[in-house]
């Protein structure tokens, strides 16, 4: 039998003056009792009632199948309502329920239940089954970004459940409807990520809030197996996919390899001499007899050295010279730091410091910021369209992986294209010439990517991207009108842009043009000409008047069209349009 609001409402109704908690706590109770056959009094000790359950609402164990099951439930259809459950999960769940190095007086009672189950079956658990359970569809869960990087980090703490049974014990993360009993693509784990690493010359040091820096000389190959093993997900937390082998900072560190083992010219202690070195973010780092062992690693800058080298060891696979100087291979190290006890935020920032120091734009470092992956999610969603976040992510997808993350555009909106779309909707257009600042300025950066885009009409935002493609040949339109009378236009690029997303998101027509041209990236002939039609009727006019405005006349009879890029003239063509059209400032949020 379906659960139904009305079952919800009447547990609810029957039991919280005894049980208290919330409504959705009752749909878990229906949950666990429907899916296992539980008596209700047994299923009551199992769900969560009321706060503090660190990310868990629900238990049970399954002694024939030898599954221990953990629950977070949604009575919802948006699979962004398991968001903060995760963080929760992640950030103190998985530590307070397999490890629990302190105590918690306040932890909520399914939470000691649970314990409780963990010591008594603690030797016939073989699984343990993390379900997210809600109302709509497993697969929109699935292809959902920030979902999917909670799963992974969520997924790296696999070694706190190793760790609490003595042994390798499976993880199962699913994503479940209890409405139409659909399961989403099923996410196993037989395996923690684990490597014996040699480290040599180690020094250590603390951060701010239990933070541990671990530094020494790693072997290039002992990093080429975690890559190799692990692929894609050891560069999770980078800020950019691989680059192609003919990268000039790629060629330079394979000619040093090869100087080093194929043509034995240098010595391979040279190497870290030359090389900035790689960084680590791991969960645990163990001294062992003087080696190391390194659980759930992922780099965090040093992705090109990685790569190059796993390149030239898979080209050089039958060449003999290889074999012969494998010790030189061996003896390449490059300089290494592991941060461990570190949270997602303190890593965000690692990250964003360390790859600073390196030739990288400064618009990748924020590539995997929180409002960048529900961006991601958002255009997804609602148009089926890729956001390109990471340098060169999407020409390295295949038609067949598009398809699966639900992609049916075969053009991608690239971040910065749209960071400069929000500052022209906003009007910012002296930050438009000052692109560089809003991404090294934290305070800039999250006014541009604030979390009211998200609740923007994403359509009215391609209307408002899609224009920069156009600006020249709009500009030319404009001009055609008079070319002595207009040709201060072709100054004003950034402006003619900025009003034209007003006069966009001004138009009595917009929820219809939004429909027609604003579900694809597609630059049609039928949207060009309305952008022609409104560069050249409204948006010529405001320019004028701005020019023969008392405040730039002058400058403008000298040549001087440099007010063109301010936010003042901005405000002044505003104040022109609202005159003329009644138009008045509207932002994509």
């Amino acid at each position: 039998m379906a659960i139904t609001d009305r079952a919800i409402d009447q547990a609810f109704c029957d039991l919280k003056q005894t049980c208290g908690g919330v409504r959705n706590d009752y749909f878990g109770l229906l949950y666990l009792e429907q899916e296992f056959g539980l008596e209700r009094e047994r299923a009551l000790s199992q769900v969560a009632f009321g706060g503090n359950d660190y990310g868990i609402d629900g238990f049970h164990f399954d002694r024939e199948k030898r599954n221990l099951y953990l629950f977070q439930f949604k009575w919802s259809d948006s699979p962004a309502q398991f968001r903060p459950s995760f963080i929760r999960l992640i950030d103190a769940g998985m530590e307070r329920i397999f490890g629990a190095a302190t105590q918690d007086q306040q932890l909520n009672q399914l939470l000691q239940q649970l314990k409780s189950c963990l010591i008594e079956n603690q030797a016939v658990i073989d699984r343990v089954c993390i379900h997210f359970v809600f109302a709509g569809d497993p697969a929109e869960a699935e292809r959902s970004q920030v979902l999917d990087k909670l799963r992974e980090d969520l997924e790296n703490k696999k070694y706190l459940i190793d760790q609490c049974f003595g042994r390798a014990v499976t993880l199962v993360i699913e994503f479940r409807s209890a409405r139409t009993r659909k399961v989403g693509s099923t996410s196993h784990l037989r395996k923690t990520h684990t490597y014996p690493i040699s480290l040599d010359e180690t020094v250590r040091r603390a951060g701010p809030n239990g933070e541990s820096m671990t530094i020494g000389f790693i072997r290039a190959v002992d990093l080429c197996t975690m890559y190799r093993e692990m692929g894609e997900r050891f560069f999770e937390r980078n800020i950019r996919a691989a680059l192609p082998e003919d990268e000039a900072v790629n060629r330079s560190i394979q000619q040093a390899i090869k100087r080093i083992v194929l043509e034995g010219k240098d010595d391979p202690a040279v190497f870290a001499f030359n090389h900035n070195g790689v960084t680590i973010f791991a969960e645990a780092l163990d001294a062992l007899d003087g080696k190391f062992k390194i659980t759930e690693p992922r780099l965090l800058n040093g992705a090109q050295t990685v790569t190059t080298f796993a390149r030239f060891v898979k080209a050089n696979e039958g060449n003999k010279l290889l074999a012969e100087r494998r010790s030189e291979l061996e003896g390449i190290h490059v300089m290494c730091r592991i941060i461990t006890q570190a949270s997602p935020e303190f890593v965000t920032m690692v990250t964003i410091n360390n790859n600073r120091q390196n030739p990288v734009d400064p618009w990748n470092l924020h590539a995997n910021d929180m409002i960048q992956l529900e961006l991601q999610d958002k255009f997804r969603d609602e148009l089926g369209i890729y956001y390109e976040r990471q340098e060169r992510a999407f020409e390295n997808l295949s038609d067949e992986e598009l398809e699966e993350q639900g992609i049916t555009q075969k053009k991608a909106i690239e971040l910065t294209r749209l960071a400069r779309t929000f500052l022209a909707s906003d009007g910012e257009v002296d930050r438009l010439t000052r692109f560089r600042e809003v991404f090294e300025d934290d305070r800039l950066y999250n006014q541009v990517f604030n979390t009211n885009r998200l609740r923007a009409d994403a359509r009215k935002i391609v209307l408002c991207y899609k224009v920069q493609f156009r600006l020249r040949r709009l500009v030319n339109d404009i001009v055609d009108k008079g070319a002595n009378k207009y040709a201060y236009v072709q100054r004003a690029r950034n402006l003619l842009w900025a009003l034209l997303c007003q006069a966009i998101l001004n138009d009595s027509r917009l929820e219809g043009m939004a429909e027609e041209f604003g579900r694809g990236l597609s630059l049609e002939a039928q949207y060009t000409e309305w952008l022609s039609n409104l560069a050249t009727t409204r948006c010529r006019f405001v320019l004028s008047d701005l020019v023969a405005d008392k405040n730039y006349a002058s400058k403008a009879a000298e040549g001087n069209f440099s007010f063109m890029r301010t936010n003042g003239a901005y405000k002044r063509c505003m104040e022109i349009a609202y005159k003329r059209w009644k138009w008045v400032e509207r932002r994509l949020k």
